[in-house]
């Protein structure tokens, strides 16, 4: 079995690191290359940062941000937000970043996911895949243009889309649970994790060390990522990974 890994989440809105409850009232919460060091520090396997607004604001991932929060970090960095294009991607990559996520622009252009993978490697692309229950008809249904549009997709559909083309992870991220410090979305990542082949980072409602526990005991996700629980100093890495190997979860040391 893999080693499960951690990894905090850092939303930049306006070269600050935002958080919010169901991607709505962001509140600051520091600069990112000081939080992305004391993240280094505890021992993160990873580390995901997405500039939440780029999409909406038509405009690309802030280089700028990106090379200062890698000049601190040595852990893998995943980068995502308003990306479009392969030019862009090159240029975060050469930043710093070690993986790419896509979420808007895939969504639009699917075909930019095999682009991708085929330029390059399946290993660098995520697709990062926001996901809201329908309150009808109960559907988990796919958001694009962080959360603020619905699309027509289905999650499961999509994400099997994805693999399919090219996307070498999925970040999945239940907008019901972001931020409610309620636990994650389990069901979600049952169904998904059993329909692809591809390691799924889980993320959405992390509030304490039970809700970690269970998205590794119940599903097969690959990765738990929380930002407010860190953030806040709720929890700590180092306590998240002392506990879930004492009851027994392979995480990386």
């Amino acid at each position: 079995m893999l080693a499960k890994r951690i990894i905090p989440c850092l939303d930049i809105d306006d070269n600050r690191v935002k958080k919010g409850v169901n991607f709505l009232n962001l509140k600051d919460v520091g600069d990112p290359a000081e939080i992305a060091a004391e993240y280094e520090r505890q021992g993160a396997d990873e580390l995901v940062f997405l500039d939440i607004t780029a999409t909406n604001e038509k405009r690309g991932t802030m280089i700028d941000v990106v090379q200062r929060v890698s000049s601190q970090v040595f852990m893998p960095l995943t980068v995502g937000g308003g990306i479009s294009n392969l030019a862009q991607m090159q240029a975060l990559l050469k930043a710093g970043a070690d993986k790419i996520s896509l979420n808007s622009a895939a969504i639009a252009h699917p075909e930019l996911i095999q682009q991708a993978a085929e330029k390059f490697g399946r290993q660098c692309v995520v697709v990062a895949i926001d996901v809201k229950k329908d309150p009808d008809s109960g559907e988990k249904m796919v958001y694009s243009r962080g959360g603020k549009e619905r699309t027509s997709l289905k999650a499961v559909d999509w994400a099997k889309k994805a693999v399919a083309l090219g996307a070498g992870e999925l970040l999945i991220t239940s907008m019901d649970q972001d931020g409610t410090k309620k636990g994650f979305d389990i069901a979600l990542y049952q169904k998904i994790s059993a329909l692809v082949n591809v390691p799924i980072i889980a993320s959405g409602g992390a509030g304490s060390i039970e809700d970690f526990k269970q998205i590794f005991r119940q599903t097969d996700v690959a990765a738990a990522l929380a930002a407010s629980v860190f953030h806040y100093g709720q929890l700590t890495i180092p306590e998240v990974k002392r506990q879930l190997t004492a009851a027994g979860v392979a995480i990386r040391s």
